[in-house]
């Protein structure tokens, strides 16, 4: 069985890394409030699935990076 753990990004610089060149996601900050605002909502269905699949302490951690993503660092 794989630990999903493996998936989690570990920094800010890696998940960055992850969206923009990976993922090639202009990441302005109204793409990551809009992010925000969704992984924010309970009743989101993407939300609801990451949460199940990642837990509550990392979906927290994921807002946060959108967040520092939203303030241009």
């Amino acid at each position: 069985m794989t630990d999903t753990t493996d998936f989690y990004f570990k920094n800010f610089a890696e998940w960055r890394q992850a969206l923009t060149e990976r993922c090639k996601i202009n990441l302005t900050p109204e793409y990551a409030r809009s992010r925000i605002t969704a992984l924010q909502d309970p009743q989101d269905k993407s939300t609801q699935e990451f949460k199940s699949l990642y837990g509550e302490a990392y979906l927290q951690q994921v807002i946060q990076w959108f967040e520092q993503a939203e303030r241009g660092q």
